[in-house]
């Protein structure tokens, strides 16, 4: 039995260490984004640690098995607000003074088999606006036939005709004014007119961590992101969670509000829908400022794509009413975040 026990710890204890490692790099995405890259898998990590430190409490590492519990747990309260909920939340109140609008938020997926589940869920759910990602050509002649339903639209082409971006809306564009395409496709801005409020609405779709792109994609967004208006809302798949260094940069450069994660949207298309729910990557974001007051975030059903929908509910702050803080515009969302459909 000494020699089993011994053996475990043999292979634990490294692994334990490991994974440490990758953790604590984790937080200090701010330095280099290849360590921020292992804060995308902070709780598969501290997962990982915890189960490796559990039989090394009965060994004579006891007290670094102790002391990566500790961590473990500390680092997985950090994403708390985006993991999804085992239970139902009771969602604050809608105002009842005020319009309610709905945004839908769906990567596509360039080559999804089935994108009659797309458009049907676009017409039953009937959102104000829509922020597409992973527009190809494909889908040019697929959101065509909702023409009619959404008139008012950008569609923004990447240059490899499969990762852009589009806005579709029910509601008109701001008399006298265009809606616009970063040059790469990656982002798109339209003023909206939602009841005589105009609204910065966007769309973004960010590149893959380091070593990929996406680092330096985010400093060519820089002056887009900083352009928009006062009030804005903007959402799109970043392919980073809400606690990275990604998504803080993002929000610190369009002065925005990270909304409080609907939970695990992606996870790769060959494995069941129940896993991405709980064991996905909470990668598609959704920032406001200024008058926008989000109420509610709830992923929806699965239509063909690796990430999920996800259904924003919103006001709009009459122009009387000052907030009291800069994190007014998300708090609503933060206990209804926990309504994720499962």
């Amino acid at each position: 039995m000494a020699r089993v026990r011994n053996m475990m710890a043999s292979m634990a204890f490294p692994a334990m260490l490991g994974l440490s490692v990758a953790l604590v790099a984790g937080f200090f995405g701010t330095l280099h984004p290849a360590f921020d890259s292992f804060s995308h898998f902070r709780v598969h990590l501290a997962v990982l640690m915890a189960l490796c430190a559990l039989p090394l409490l009965a060994t004579s590492f006891r007290l670094q098995a102790a002391a990566a519990l500790v961590f473990a747990l500390a680092a997985f309260a950090t994403t708390s607000n985006a993991l999804p909920r085992l239970w139902q939340v009771q969602a604050d109140a809608k105002p009842a003074n005020q319009i309610v609008y709905r945004l839908l938020q769906m990567n596509l997926r360039y080559d999804n088999p089935t994108p009659k589940k797309v458009l049907s869920l676009i017409g039953r759910t009937n959102p104000d606006v829509i922020t597409l990602d992973e527009v190809s050509e494909m889908w040019t002649t697929e959101l065509g036939y909702i023409a009619s339903a959404y008139p008012y639209r950008i569609l923004c082409p990447y240059p490899n005709g499969v990762f852009g971006v589009a806005l579709l809306s029910r509601r008109p564009f701001v008399a006298g004014t265009e809606p616009f395409c970063e040059r790469r496709g990656a982002m798109a801005i339209a003023k909206v007119d939602f009841g005589g409020s105009a609204v910065d609405v966007a769309a973004i779709h960010l590149s893959w961590p380091w070593p990929r792109e996406q680092s330096w994609q985010i400093g060519e967004l820089s002056q887009q992101l900083a352009s928009l208006g006062e009030t804005a809302i903007m959402a799109g798949d970043c392919n980073a969670v809400p606690w990275s260094a990604a998504v803080r940069r993002v929000a610190s450069l369009g002065g925005l509000t990270v909304m409080p994660s609907a939970g695990p949207t992606w996870i790769l298309l060959r494995l069941p829908d129940f896993l991405r729910r709980y064991a996905g990557l909470p990668i598609d974001q959704v920032f406001s400022k200024g008058g926008v007051v989000i109420h509610s975030a709830s992923r929806l059903e699965d239509t063909g794509s690796d990430h999920l929908p996800v259904m924003v509910e919103f006001s709009l702050r009459p122009d009387d009413k000052k907030p009291n803080d800069e994190h007014e515009t998300a708090l609503a969302a933060v206990r209804q975040s926990g309504q994720t459909k499962s």
